[in-house]
């Protein structure tokens, strides 16, 4: 699973690299950048397909429509890949509303020989900005308020994650972003798009335990405090296909 995450920069950096704009009235609102230590039930800019030239503010946990209370979110933050098309609160998401959400690392904890969980921060190279797939919905609340809401995609992990955990978010190439916003391929297609983000572009370090409290906010959360961790020798999963699974009950 992906449940934390870092935005280091700031929104001129976002805006150059995704070519999107934010609306003033919406940082003047949040204003949450930077933040090194992001987590559900946060509000995060999001590109929408319904809005792929603007950045807007959607809070992390997804709150299908059909929900009766907002706090279902808190368990809908990730979305696996091989469910998409069968959970209803994902089907449609799917179909009519996808996002790309920026990051420029997220944390994942890694169970040590002690049985202490090591977080580590997670990233591409150079600690660039990145974006992972989402699904984004809208939910109408009992008094009337609308509050917009995302997933985060994750799929089986490269052989650098699964030295930490056996679940990866779906890390999109920079040419696969506005494809994924796309209207004009199939969901198969969609999905397609979707692979393990190559080991030999990103990297992962320990960082320190501060970051376990959520509190807790600021430069030194991304500081490296061991060495890189090293890809093991891996066969990497083929592209997942919606529609051509075995059939497991037989």
């Amino acid at each position: 699973m992906c449940g934390r995450a870092s935005l280091s920069k700031q929104e001129k950096e976002l805006q150059e690299r995704f070519q999107a704009n934010f609306y003033q009235e919406d940082i003047a609102r949040y204003n949450p950048l930077p933040n090194f230590n992001i987590a559900p039930t946060h509000w995060h800019p999001v590109i929408t397909n319904s809005e792929p030239d603007h950045f807007r503010f959607y809070k992390w946990g997804l709150v299908p429509v059909w929900a009766t209370d907002e706090r279902i979110g808190s368990r809908m933050i990730n979305a696996r890949i091989e469910t998409l098309a069968e959970k209803p609160a994902f089907r449609q998401p799917l179909e009519q509303r996808r996002c790309i959400v920026p990051f420029d690392g997220f944390y994942e904890w890694r169970k040590e020989p002690n049985g202490k969980k090591q977080p580590y921060l997670i990233g591409i190279d150079d600690q660039a900005l990145f974006s992972i797939a989402g699904l984004w919905e809208t939910w109408r609340a009992p008094d009337g308020q609308f509050i917009p809401s995302f997933t985060l995609i994750t799929l089986p992990p490269n052989e650098l994650m699964e030295n930490i955990h056996n679940r990866m978010p779906a890390i999109l190439l920079p040419e696969q972003e506005r494809l994924w916003l796309s209207e004009d391929l199939s969901i198969n297609e969609l999905i397609q798009i979707l692979a393990p983000y190559p080991a030999k572009l990103m990297h992962a370090f320990p960082v320190s335990p501060a970051v376990n409290k959520v509190t807790q906010n600021d430069p030194s959360l991304i500081v490296p405090i061991g060495p890189e961790l090293q890809p093991s020798t891996y066969i990497p999963p083929k592209p997942f296909d919606l529609f051509n699974q075995p059939d497991l009950d037989n």
